[in-house]
């Protein structure tokens, strides 16, 4: 087996209060994220709620649309024909 060094016992101390000291700042570090988390939370509920406020009372008056165009009778195909005819188209 391994022989133990005399200094082993303060290496693993020190190893013992470094694993601390990174634990405290990690822990600091996901509070700090978290009340910054809320914080938005609560900026973008309040900005959502002004906006569903206002939005009702804005609403865009609808233009009314132009009565539809009656189309032109089709013509017969009989004025079609002669109209070729006159034309000067041979088919």
């Amino acid at each position: 087996m391994a022989e133990k060094k005399p200094h082993d016992a303060l290496r693993k101390l020190a190893q013992a209060e470094d694993a601390k000291k990174a634990r405290a700042e990690y822990d600091a570090a996901a509070k700090a994220t978290d009340a910054n988390t809320a914080r938005l939370r609560a900026l973008r509920l309040e900005r959502e709620a002004a906006a569903a406020s206002a939005a009702p009372e804005a609403k865009p008056v609808k233009k009314k649309t132009a009565a539809k165009k009656t189309k032109a009778p089709a013509a017969k195909l009989s004025d079609w024909l002669q109209d070729q005819k006159g034309s000067g188209r041979n088919s």
